[in-house]
């Protein structure tokens, strides 16, 4: 392996530290909401540097090594996905904060109703995250467009929550503030997704050079 590739692979092995952190905390932040916990919503605010430190680390890597090494076609892709990928896990890592920072309010205030269909956004999008970030290892198209098929699901769940929200506020104007933020939760999950969403597009421009962004998708893809 040439010191280039190793340089690469270092980039590559960044990417995937911060996409696992960030999955963590996605999975955590959600978690902390659910039971309650002011400790594990703390400490999800708290690794956010670990993430932002990332992000810089590899953008100053990837413009070093575009400046220095002037790569051409597939790496001069890569390059250029990797900086697009940890620009989107940024603000996942961000939205993750978001959602930790609403735990610890609404943990606060009595409990407006169980939580069903926040888990099961969290789940969906935690996968794609991981599903996407695997695409991006493998090189893997067919992953990657699946990752992207996924993205309609958390928006109906978005919409089922917000229409439940919406009801409840009708009914006793005392809850709005509770419901105002557990929205904004879903809201944050909505665009968690739709950062995964742009990593698995990414993929495909690193494989096939194509930009799919804004694009309709075939519909037996």
């Amino acid at each position: 392996m040439s010191v280039f590739d190793e340089e690469l692979q270092h980039v590559k092995e960044k990417i995937l530290r911060m996409g696992s952190l960030v999955e963590d905390s996605i999975k955590n932040s959600v978690q902390a909401l659910v039971e309650r916990d002011n400790d594990l919503a703390r400490k999800i605010i708290d690794r956010d540097r670990m993430v932002n430190t990332l992000d810089v680390e590899i953008d100053e890597e990837s413009i070093r090594l575009i400046a220095l090494k002037q790569p051409m076609a597939g790496d001069l892709r890569f390059i250029t996905t990797a900086m697009k990928i940890t620009s989107d896990l940024e603000r996942m890592g961000d939205l993750a904060v978001n959602i930790a920072e609403r735990a610890l309010e609404l943990n606060e205030e009595p409990i407006l109703k169980p939580y069903i269909d926040i888990p099961k956004m969290r789940e969906i999008a935690q996968g794609m995250t991981r599903d996407a970030l695997d695409a991006f290892v493998r090189k893997d198209k067919k992953l990657a467009m699946e990752v992207i098929m996924r993205d309609d699901a958390v928006d109906d769940l978005k919409h089922d929550v917000l229409a439940e929200l919406a009801f409840l506020m009708a009914q006793n104007p005392s809850t709005v503030s509770r419901a105002m933020k557990v929205s904004f939760v879903a809201q944050y999950l909505e665009r968690i997704a739709d950062h995964a969403t742009n990593i698995a597009e990414m993929v495909i421009y690193l494989v096939e050079g194509k930009i799919i962004r804004h694009m309709a998708l075939p519909s037996d893809t």
